[in-house]
C-alpha cells in the first residue's frame, strides 16, 4: 500500500495540460512573430525603394498603412506572450507547490511506515509474551494448554494416544539462594535448549512456571516410547551448566500421565502427571506413570 502511495506521489511530477498547452501556445506566437518579421521586411523594401525611386504617394501610404497593421500584429504577439510568459510563470509556481507538497508527504509516509513498522513490532511482541515465557521463550502455560487441548481434539478424531510429561527441576531453589536469580535464570535457559532439541517437531515443550516444565508428546504407541523419551531428557538435563565460570547441576524428575487412560482433559493430565512426578522423585528411574503412582499407592502432595 505504501508502495502505491509513493508512485502517486511520483506521478504528480509529470507535466500536466496546462503547461503542454502554454509552450504549444508559445510555439504559435513564434510562428506569428516571423511571419510579422517578415511583412515588415517588405514594408521596409517599400519604403526604401520609394525613397529611391520616387513612387506615388498613393503607393507609399499603402506602405505606412501596412507597416501600421504591421505593428498592430507584433503589440498583439508582444501581448500575448506576455500571456504566455505569466501563464508559464503560474505553472512554475503551482509546479514548486506541487513539489514541496509532494517532499512533505514522502517525509509524512515515511514517517507514518516507520511508526507503523513500530507498532507493528509492538503488537509481536506483545503477542509473542501473552503465549511465551519471558525467561526461556517456551510457551506458556496458556499456549501450552492451547495445543494440549487441540491435540486431545484431534487425539479423539483419530483415536490417537498422547503423553503429558510434567518435569520439576530437583533442589533449583538452592541455585537461586547460593547464586541468584541471575544464574537460575541461565540454568532455566540451558535446560530450555536442551528440551528444545529432544523434542520432535509435532510435541510441544513449555514452561509450566518456577523450575517447572511440560511436554506434550503426540501419538505415543506404547509405553516404552515414552520412557525412552522421558530418559533422554533425564540424562540431557543432568549435564552440568557452565557459565560464567559457574559448574551447576540439577536432576529432573518427570511424572507421565497417558491420554485417554489417565484423563480425557488438559485440566486432569496436568493435574495427574504434576502426581506422579512426586513419585518419580522417591524413583532410581527418575521418572515414573501416574497408572504405577496408583498400583503403588503413592499419595498426593
Amino acid at each position: 500500500m505504501s508502495s502505491d502511495i509513493t508512485k502517486s506521489a511520483t506521478q504528480a511530477v509529470v507535466p500536466i495540460p496546462p503547461l503542454v498547452s502554454a509552450l504549444n501556445h508559445s510555439e504559435q506566437i513564434k510562428g506569428k512573430v516571423e511571419e510579422c518579421a517578415q511583412e515588415l521586411a517588405s514594408v521596409n523594401a517599400v519604403i526604401k525603394e520609394e525613397i529611391t525611386e520616387h513612387l506615388p504617394l498613393e503607393q507609399v501610404e499603402r506602405a505606412l498603412h501596412q507597416s501600421e497593421q504591421v505593428e498592430d500584429k507584433v503589440q498583439e504577439c508582444a501581448d500575448d506572450l506576455s500571456l504566455v510568459n505569466q501563464a508559464l510563470t503560474d505553472e512554475i509556481r503551482e509546479r514548486r507547490k506541487l513539489e514541496r507538497k509532494l517532499a512533505v508527504s514522502q517525509i509524512e509516509l515515511a514517517d507514518t511506515q516507520a511508526e507503523l513498522s513500530d507498532t507493528q513490532a509492538q503488537e509481536k511482541r506483545a503477542r509473542h509474551l501473552a503465549f511465551h515465557d519471558v525467561v526461556t521463550g517456551l510457551p506458556n502455560r496458556n499456549l501450552f494448554n492451547d495445543r494440549l487441548r487441540n491435540a486431545l481434539s484431534q487425539a479423539r478424531r483419530h483415536a490417537w494416544r498422547l503423553a503429558v510429561m510434567f518435569i520439576d527441576l530437583d533442589k533449583f531453589k538452592s541455585i537461586n539462594d547460593s547464586y541468584g536469580h541471575d544464574a537460575g535464570d541461565k540454568v532455566l535457559k540451558i535446560v530450555s535448549e536442551r528440551l528444545q532439541t529432544l523434542v520432535r517437531d509435532a510435541d510441544t515443550v513449555g514452561r509450566q512456571g518456577g523450575d517447572e516444565f511440560l511436554y506434550l508428546m503426540l501419538e505415543v504407541k506404547t509405553d516404552a516410547d515414552a520412557a525412552l523419551a522421558a530418559g533422554k531428557i533425564i540424562e540431557s538435563i543432568a549435564q552440568p551448566c557452565e557459565f560464567d565460570g559457574l559448574t551447576l547441576s540439577v536432576k529432573p524428575s518427570i511424572g507421565i500421565a497417558f491420554y485417554p487412560e489417565d484423563g480425557r482433559s488438559a485440566l486432569v493430565l496436568v493435574k495427574n502427571a504434576d502426581s506422579a512426578m512426586y513419585a518419580a522423585k522417591q524413583s532410581d528411574k527418575g521418572y515414573c506413570f501416574y497408572a504405577l503412582r496408583k498400583q503403588l499407592g503413592t499419595l498426593d502432595r
